[in-house]
């Protein structure tokens, strides 16, 4: 039996997972398809919510430990797998925002570096970008190749002793025994483990629901396109009216994104390629001129306000959940492990873990 049972093989599980076996401890992972390949590998990477004042100040919390600390965990992994997470600090500009009061307010709360700038400015920084009256600059924010990220996470796992890995292994239910959840069973049989962490995303609801647990998270499918464009076209993230781009090193710039309520359905539609092609060309025009590479969805796991769910389950001894990050999993994984892993090793936490309890918060 191992100390920890994670199901679930997304950024919040395999960063669960390496953080406890930093610590020493033995731990399985259980995940019903392939590793990172779910709204892990379909997001954009972006390091910080899209309109981060628009949030609730415990994903604001959330988010700035984490933004600290990719940029060390991506150098880690990098030196650990030689496989590069390719993480970017070059800024975000936002164009024309409507509420940048608000925004320059929450910036001056939480010591944030967010400027209002000239289309001068924006022109200079991004010569491609669209001409904008409003814009606003973050020099600090950056971004993440969320699919590197994913590959150097599974390579680090995989060499880790303390770590075993299930790929393929759909959990079918708990195991019980005398109040507390000891194990699942699965595809390929029974795993244990002395604690039980719920990491499963999309599909976290319905694991939990076995147990007539009604955690208030669903599927929210999310499109997103690629355009293939020469290196360098553009170098920062871009937002304008809800939505971005988000520049690679290879000159891949993704557009996204859709929000759908469609179930657990991932197919893409031509309807939603037309109006995010037609968002991205408002943002950068010159994109009109390249071809579109790669079309596809993935699901985020929704929440009431996207603060997630992170602590012990009330009324079974030995389970846990994380999940709950709604549009923003990749953004908050490193605090919001880190947090969860402090309680489950009995360490002080990095910061409250009140909002974020289950108690008073189920549907």
């Amino acid at each position: 039996m191992s100390n920890f049972l994670i199901i679930g093989g997304g950024v919040i599980g395999m960063m669960t997972a390496l953080q406890l076996a930093d610590a020493g401890q033995q731990v399985t992972l259980v995940e019903r398809s392939e590793c990172g390949q779910e709204s892990t590998w379909a997001g954009g990477g972006i390091v910080s919510p899209l309109y981060p004042w628009r949030y609730p100040t415990a994903i604001s919390q959330l988010s700035r430990w984490s933004e600290g600390a990719y940029p060390t965990l991506a150098l880690r992994l990098l030196e650990e797998t030689g496989i590069d997470p390719e993480y970017r600090q070059k800024g975000l500009l936002y164009l024309d925002v409507d509420d940048e009061s608000r925004a320059l307010e929450w910036a001056r709360e939480m010591g944030k570096p967010l400027k209002r700038v000239d289309s001068r400015f924006v022109a200079q920084k991004e010569p491609q970008a669209a001409a904008s009256e409003r814009a606003l600059w973050m020099p600090t924010l950056g971004s993440i190749r969320n699919p590197r990220l994913a590959q150097a996470l599974m390579a680090r796992l995989s060499a880790m002793p303390e770590v075993t890995l299930h790929e393929g292994c759909e959990v079918k239910g708990f195991i019980r025994q005398a109040g507390a959840v000891i194990g699942v069973e699965t595809s390929q049989g029974p795993h244990y483990g002395e604690h039980v962490i719920v990491c499963g995303g999309a599909w976290a609801a319905e694991l939990l629901a076995t147990l007539e647990i009604a955690l208030p998270v669903r599927p929210v499918k999310g499109q997103m396109i690629a355009f293939q464009t020469p290196p360098g076209l553009i170098k920062r993230v871009m937002l304008k009216a809800g939505r971005y781009v988000i520049p690679r090193a290879d000159g891949l710039v993704l557009a996204g994104s859709t929000l759908e309520e469609a179930g657990f359905d991932k197919t893409t539609d031509a309807q939603a390629l037309a109006l995010l092609k037609q968002s991205a060309e408002a943002i950068v025009p010159a994109l009109a001129a390249h071809p579109i590479a790669h079309h596809w969805a993935g699901l985020r796991p929704g929440s009431p306000d996207g603060t997630p769910f992170i602590g012990a389950v009330p009324g079974y001894q030995g389970l846990y959940v994380n999940a709950g990050h709604f549009r923003n999993g990749l953004v908050l994984a490193p605090a919001s492990t880190h947090l969860l892993v402090d309680q489950l090793l009995g360490r002080k936490p990095v910061i409250d873990p009140a909002p974020y309890r289950l108690e008073g918060r189920l549907a």
